[in-house]
């Protein structure tokens, strides 16, 4: 994978990671919002993976 392609996930992962905690930090959180942003962050670490 190129940098700036990788460069370019880190930093959408870093947002979804900023999203879901500011979600989580909210009086009453969204679970369906909660449950896509950690699919989406563990779909992107899968591929980081390989």
């Amino acid at each position: 994978m190129e940098s700036s392609h990788l460069g370019a996930l880190e930093l959408k992962h870093a947002g979804i990671e900023r999203r879901l905690h500011e979600e989580l930090s909210r009086p009453l959180p969204d679970d369906a919002l909660v449950q896509d942003l950690k699919k989406k962050l563990r779909l992107k670490e899968e591929i980081l993976r390989h």
